[in-house]
């Protein structure tokens, strides 16, 4: 089986800077990350026992060939050291004796990083925040790096790109950022010698000790090329990837929302932001029954129609 090293795992609520974190820490020497999200470690994983014996190099044949179906533009945009070619991977990761589905995905990312001249592999996909103790059942090695931003700042940013994130309401935003945070939160308390925490605005603000904590985190030597990353080109990413930090994109939410929007948030998610240090009205708002119930079936509709023609 192939020698590898713990992988990196970036997580967080969705537009909390997972991206900005993703290409700084790329730049690193050391790390390979793909410029994209993968989204299938943890469905190919639940369907692992579909898979046969994976020391039959048909069979795993057969899984890479389905990866690749289901992701083929990530392994072709933005997995960056190796083609993906089942037929040679297959030979290449039966010679290295993979048996399991996820030693298969560790094998691909660590063979894309030597390929790169990396050391290290990492990912980023925001919503294996939710799936931490699976992750950490594949990979028992792995480090959790989650970002944290200003909750409201974040439904923002969601509410900027609704059609892409199907949100379209402040407490559907709030629902999803408490939901997100929370989950990172309470792995991290069970969980502190293999998760790091840090926030968004001490990355635009003090990126260097940021990084230089992080790094210690890593077990792996600072560099200036995490400050001086380089950008991206690609007009669909975020802004922020295109210019150097941005030390005043924060409190953005304090000008944009008004204030039933602000208590709205809070009455979901207040509590979460104060437990992250964040400062709140400490104005009561309590949601109607009606209210309640609008916006948890708007949710529901979100999920089913999501389920039913989106996913």
């Amino acid at each position: 089986m192939i020698s590898t090293n713990p992988p990196v795992f970036i997580v967080g609520a969705p537009r909390s800077g997972t991206t900005l974190l993703q290409y700084m820490l790329k730049s690193h020497p050391e790390i390979s990350l793909p410029t994209g999200e993968s989204h299938f470690f943890i469905p190919f994983y639940q369907r692992r026992s579909e898979f046969g014996n994976l020391k039959n190099k048909d069979n795993l044949k057969a899984l890479l060939d389905e990866i690749y179906q289901a992701k083929k533009h990530f392994f072709d945009d933005d997995f960056h050291g190796i083609r993906f070619d089942s037929e040679i991977l297959a030979d290449r990761l039966h010679a290295m004796e993979v048996s399991t589905v996820q030693d298969t995905i560790s094998a691909l990312f660590q063979l894309n990083a030597q390929a790169e001249g990396k050391k290290y592999w990492g990912e980023k996909t925001p919503y294996y925040i939710l799936h931490l103790s699976t992750i950490m059942e594949m990979f028992p090695d792995a480090r959790i790096v989650h970002i944290v931003r200003d909750g409201r700042d974040c439904a923002l940013s969601m509410l900027e790109r609704r059609w892409d994130l199907r949100i379209f309401n402040i407490y559907h935003a709030a629902y999803i950022w408490n939901k997100y945070v929370t989950s990172g939160l309470e792995f991290g308390k069970r969980n502190p010698n293999i998760y790091f925490e840090l926030k968004y605005e001490s990355l635009l603000t003090t990126p260097q000790e940021v990084f230089r904590e992080l790094c210690h985190f890593l077990n792996i030597e600072y560099s200036d090329s995490l400050i001086n990353f380089k950008k991206s080109s690609e007009t669909g990413k975020t802004p922020l990837l295109t210019q150097p930090l941005q030390s005043n994109n924060t409190h953005k939410w304090k000008s944009k929302f008004n204030k039933k929007q602000i208590k709205l948030f809070e009455a979901i998610a207040g509590t979460t932001l104060s437990a992250c240090g964040y400062e709140t009205s400490n104005q009561s708002y309590k949601l109607s029954t009606s209210e309640w119930f609008i916006n948890e079936s708007h949710i529901r509709l979100c999920n089913i129609y999501s389920r039913l023609f989106l996913d």
